[in-house]
């Protein structure tokens, strides 16, 4: 042993030398320490865990967790490390709270007195008041919901070492006092690895600050997205991934006052707090906005004090109830977006020359988090009482709501959606009751199941926000879009101005003002999605009704058990029943032993109901050997993956293909698509997107063309329809329009010689100006984003489950001309002007030319066919409306290709 220890040792004695001159990467500039603070040394350091200082590299994900656990190791009677969730690729999502000893002494005590706080239905005024004096106030700071936002989650883990360490900082003492300090140090853990490793590769001899440097410029689809290429701030009321279920979770446990969600921006922009830009949504109060204004004050003071500069008010608006400012607005709490110009990097150079370090960017962070958390332990009762008031006026409010105070789900052809959508409120701290029994209301029966929400709650306003079909934009706020877009301008409108979730997932929801006495069942989030089997000893088949979302993931989960499932082209009735087109037979001559006790496992997976048959008679419609009544097959399906696809729908229609209907995806880089050999797929699915033809190159248009003529269904959403419609790729006969005017502007053939001068022309007044400087082709305007609704065509196999209206939700200037009866079929197409707009804002222009335009086309070509959807149906994954649409095109349409195996 002592022979092997000595080898060891002249081994490492050898190689030291070596070890010493081993290259590292470089380091940036570290940042400031607060001016005037000791801090006390039996508190980490941060380079203690690292081996670097703040700003002089990049906090991976596993050093912070380490550096936090080594603080809660120092001082555990002031930080607690909570672990609330994990991530898609299993990193675990944590919460740091700090506050003082006696506070965290009872601390869950605190947090059940916010809970009475927050509902006056159980607290009085004398009771509220006595909660008032005694609490500290929760303050929530958020940072890095988008991964490469890079100097929040350092700002954060340095406002934990300040609060705990500082001892020249007079207003720590206060803080820990009179708050409670809850810090989100990294919300989206694997978009932030994904930024460090494509930055820390790029790396070469010094830090690069050129704005083209690689250690900036991300390859696809950058560290901005979680795993599946959402924007988690987006995703803050849809709650489809777990970082957002984790994190809302949270915070509705904890009812901060205050929450600041904490971002980048722009390496060209300096530093961004409210008050917010116009427009705010209607249902935030006038006390919120004075909340927001005192922080944004304080923050003001302190970046006049240092000499950082900032704007207000410009961009960042209050409309959109997804954001990780807005949403908190509903339960009470005063939202705010933070936003640094990112140096994306160690060092960044603006173009007016100046450099941007990343310890500049950290300490900008710092300063305006600490600030704000100043802001509410200076007024602490202050903050406490609006909060109280808030949850009282909800209620107020709520009781006389204009269009009634309960809100109605009755059951209905979508059960399944309906269920969803109640636990989905149920789980934002919603009460929300399942009729026990039949009871009428408004003049209208409803059936046992039916679910009934009492706006008379403090979480009235986000139920209104969330279910009202409109939500009002300020008129002056329009009205100065409408004359930016006369002068040629973009409009300043950041994001959709419709979300209404009813119409986003086609269901009926009604509003009364009056309620009989009736029994109701509390909802809950996690409450059961029931499935079973009716007659599971059944001698012929099984049935499944199609037309919900459990059926898709049904047929996904069968078909790859290599179950054989056959699917209705047409209504059909047996066993008393009327069943859908799309419905889904699987009989038990084709189909191994067993077939029963496989399906009731299948049905509490999914949610669906089975009925077994004992007799294969039809008494209306196609019968089980009927061709309408074709056989199913698993389809292969490629996704197309990597520019020139838009991140966020390449990731959203992925994850409602494997999450939510249970289907594999193949995703193929889309400049590696010429020459692979595709007929390995029965379907190839070209996501929402910009200039395919840029990326997949000359040959590919050729092979996609040869691969449908031999039996391939190809599907194009959104903006990939523009590949598929463009005359040179002879795949699809449809065609983009240009904006319509009543008297088409003349054109102009720029290949032409241009003469020196032109025809004299008189223009009498400003309309005749403006006609004058109009380009002769032009697209039509953009829509921010509106509800539209659309009627389908009941009669073809593609709409098959889907309601005959359906709610689309329609962002920017596509409008394509229908298809003629000799090219194809538009299976779903806009409405009538006049019924056309459902919810949003649409320009008059847009809303005429809409009119009658095909929302889903299918047109077939050889042995395959091209199926079109003008508009992305898996949009954030929030449109449930349309995803039987989207079911019938991946998992029902290879069965109408000719065979490919």
């Amino acid at each position: 042993m002592f022979r092997l220890l000595l080898v060891l040792c002249l081994i490492l004695a050898a190689w030291s030398p070596l070890l010493a001159d081993t290259p590292t990467l470089p380091r940036g500039e570290p940042m400031m320490p607060w001016p005037g603070a000791d801090y006390d040394p039996a508190i980490p350091t941060i380079d203690s865990v690292t081996g670097f200082t703040f700003g002089e590299d990049l906090v991976d994900y596993r050093d912070m967790l380490t550096y936090l656990e080594a603080l809660e190791t120092a001082a555990p009677e002031r930080l607690r490390l909570l672990r609330i969730g994990r991530s898609w690729q299993g990193r675990d999502l944590v919460l740091a709270v700090i506050t003082s000893e006696r506070n965290m002494a009872r601390i869950e005590e605190i947090q059940a007195g916010m809970q009475r706080l927050g509902d006056p239905r159980r607290t009085d005024r004398a009771a509220a008041q006595r909660l008032i004096d005694d609490l500290p106030a929760p303050v929530w700071l958020a940072y890095a919901v988008h991964g490469d936002e890079i100097s929040t989650t350092d700002s954060a883990l340095y406002v934990a070492y300040h609060l705990l360490a500082a001892r020249g900082d007079e207003r720590v003492s206060q803080i820990l006092d009179e708050t409670v300090v809850i810090l989100n140090p990294l919300q989206n853990p694997d978009g932030r690895e994904r930024f460090i490793a494509s930055t820390l590769s790029a790396r070469g001899l010094e830090a690069d600050d050129d704005p083209g440097s690689a250690e900036r410029d991300q390859p696809w689809p950058g560290g901005r997205l979680n795993h599946y290429l959402f924007d988690l701030n987006r995703d803050w009321f849809a709650q489809t991934q777990p970082e957002t279920r984790a994190h809302t979770r949270a915070m509705l446990e904890w009812l901060p006052v205050v929450v600041a969600d904490i971002h980048e921006m722009g390496t060209d922009q300096t530093y961004f707090f409210p008050p917010a830009a116009a427009p705010t949504n209607p249902l935030l109060t006038p006390a919120q906005a004075r909340l927001r204004e005192a922080i944004g004050r304080n923050n003001a003071a302190w970046f006049d004090r240092f000499g950082i500069d900032y704007f207000t008010r410009e961009i960042f608006d209050l409309f959109y109830p997804g954001y990780g400012d807005g949403w908190p607005h509903h339960f009470g709490a005063a939202g705010m977006t933070y936003e640094q110009g990112s140096a994306r990097g160690l060092v960044a150079r603006r173009t007016n020359g100046e450099r941007l370090t990343f310890a500049e960017t950290i300490w900008n962070q710092s300063v305006a988090s600490l600030a704000t958390i100043e802001t509410v332990a200076r007024e602490r009762e202050r903050w406490l009482t609006d909060f109280h008031e808030y949850q009282v006026s909800a209620i107020d409010t709520g009781r006389r709501a204009p269009e009634g105070r309960y809100v109605l789900l009755p059951t209905q052809r979508d059960q399944a959606g309906a269920d969803r959508l109640a636990r989905l409120l149920a789980g934002q701290r919603v009460d929300v009751g399942r009729a026990e029994a039949a009871f009428r209301a408004c003049g209208v029966d409803y059936a046992p199941g039916s679910v009934v929400i009492d706006l008379a709650q403090p979480a009235s306003r986000l139920v209104r926000v969330l279910l009202d079909r409109q939500i009002e934009i300020e008129r002056d706020f329009m009205a100065e879009q409408e004359r930016r877009r006369e002068r040629g301008l973009p409009d300043e409108i950041y994001d959709v101005t419709a979300w209404s979730l009813p119409l986003m997932r086609n269901l009926e929801v009604d509003r009364c003002n009056a309620l009989p006495r009736v029994s109701l069942t509390a909802v809950t989030a996690d409450g059961p999605s029931p499935g079973r089997v009716v007659n599971p000893g059944a001698r012929v088949a099984f049935l499944i009704g199609w037309g919900e979302r459990n059926a898709a993931a049904f047929l996904a989960r069968a078909l790859r058990e290599g179950l054989t499932v056959q699917s209705a082209d047409e209504a059909f009735e047996t066993a008393g029943r009327r069943w859908p087109a799309g419905s889904l037979v699987i009989q038990h001559a084709v189909n191994p032993d067993g077939l029963s006790e496989r399906l009731q496992v299948l049905a509490e997976e999914t949610g669906v109901e089975i009925l077994g048959v004992d007799d294969s008679w039809v008494t209306e419609g196609p019968s089980f050997g009927s061709s309408k009544m074709p056989r199913l097959q698993a389809p292969r399906v490629a996704l197309l993956w990597d520019r020139p696809t838009r991140a966020t729908a390449a990731g959203a229609t992925r994850f409602v293909l494997e999450r939510q209907f249970g289907q594999p995806v193949t995703v193929l880089r889309t400049h590696n698509l010429a020459g692979r050999a595709l007929d390995r797929f029965d379907v190839i699915i070209l996501p929402d997107g910009g200039d395919y033809a840029s990326v997949l190159g000359r040959g590919a248009a050729d092979e996609l063309r040869g691969w449908v003529r031999r039996g391939g269904v190809l599907i194009g959403l959104g903006e990939a329809v523009r590949y598929l419609a463009e005359p040179d790729h002879g795949l699809m006969s449809l065609r983009r329009e240009d904006a319509w005017r009543e008297e088409p502007a003349s054109s102009v053939d720029a290949d032409k010689d241009q003469p020196a001068t032109v025809p004299g022309t008189r223009i009498a007044d400003r309309d005749g100006y403006m006609a004058a400087i109009e380009a002769p082709q032009t697209p039509p305007d953009t829509i921010a984003g509106a509800m539209l609704r659309a009627e389908v065509d009941p009669e073809h196999w593609l709409t098959a489950g889907v309601a005959e209206a359906v709610y689309v939700l329609y962002q920017g200037n596509a409008i394509y001309s229908p298809l003629r009866l000799d090219q194809g079929v538009n299976a779903v197409s806009f409405s009538a002007p006049e019924t056309l707009v459902a919810s949003g804002a649409v320009w008059p222009e847009n809303r005429d030319q809409l009119a009658w335009k095909p929302v889903v086309a299918l047109e077939s070509m050889g042995n395959g066919m091209m199926i079109a959807f003008t508009t992305d149906p898996t949009w954030r994954a929030m449109h449930e409306g349309l995803e039987i649409l989207l079911a019938n095109a991946v998992l029902r349409a290879p069965a109408r290709t000719a065979p490919r195996r």
